[in-house]
């Protein structure tokens, strides 16, 4: 199953820092941003997250709620968050099954070595439960002030 724009996306259920257990069924009235990256404490995972970070109270603002989301474990994203001050909570796709149904696994060079990896990937969802807008190869300083603009744009 792959997420389509202007399609619904699959009620899922994930584990984020928190302890919690994140479902996109009860986040319906609501829209979600959603942004994939490739790994705790780097440096373009610290700015994009930073960036969302810094922009949080204008999300909460419009009603929204940010996640974002990687391999990571969950005592990583704790950290992660705990250093960055992040207000959103980071969810822990140990499974991949979130980087599955998003489809941001792709294949990498690393030190010579072909990996597969997550693309640095953002979808916004919205209050219903459908896709409206997914970004993918995203270049981490300014992106969160686009996808700003784009819930901005959803909720006129």
């Amino acid at each position: 199953m792959r997420v389509t724009v202007g399609q619904p996306v699959p009620d899922f259920s994930a584990v984020a820092t928190g302890d919690q257990i994140v479902r996109l069924s009860e986040l319906r009235g609501r829209p979600v941003v959603l942004y994939f990256y490739p790994k705790d404490h780097t440096s373009g995972c610290t700015v994009e997250g930073q960036q969302f970070r810094d922009l949080h109270d204008r999300f909460a603002a419009l009603n929204a709620v940010v996640f974002g989301a990687s391999r990571d474990n969950p005592s990583s994203h704790a950290r992660f968050r705990a250093q960055q001050g992040f207000p959103f909570h980071l969810i822990a796709d140990t499974d991949q099954a979130l980087c599955q149904l998003f489809e941001v696994l792709k294949p990498k060079k690393m030190y010579g070595k072909n990996v597969v990896g997550v693309e640095r990937s953002t979808f916004l969802i919205d209050s219903a439960g459908v896709l409206r807008r997914e970004w993918r190869k995203v270049k981490p300083d300014g992106h969160a002030a686009e996808v700003l603009a784009a819930v901005g744009a959803m909720s006129s």
